[in-house]
């Protein structure tokens, strides 16, 4: 099992200290093919992405997030903390398992 990281510049080096390997993006185009290159490596089984990034590729991720088993992606606030727009974990199981709990 293997776990990848995409955000901004601190978030991938804060999770390399640790043994993670990741791709730096600041744009939509970098956190697309960042996306794509980390799905096409068969080893990788969790995907680590930051709010904003999954933000700029949102419907790519939204398909794995709710229609694919794996990898699984797991979104993380980077260093300016979490967006207050977000939802909650409850919010986001509710949808995900369509029962409202």
């Amino acid at each position: 099992m293997k776990y990848s990281i995409i955000g901004d510049e601190d978030t991938v080096l804060g999770f390399g200290i640790v043994g993670v390997s990741g791709k730096v993006a600041l744009n939509a185009d970098q956190a697309q093919r960042a996306f794509q290159a980390i799905l096409e490596d068969n080893e990788t089984s969790i995907i680590i992405i930051t709010e904003r990034v999954a933000d700029m590729i949102r419907p790519m991720v939204d398909k794995y997030l709710f229609t694919v088993g794996f990898p699984l992606i797991v979104e993380i606030p980077d260093r300016n903390g979490t967006k207050p727009d977000r939802p909650g974990i409850k919010e986001m199981v509710n949808k995900a398992i369509g029962i409202k709990l």
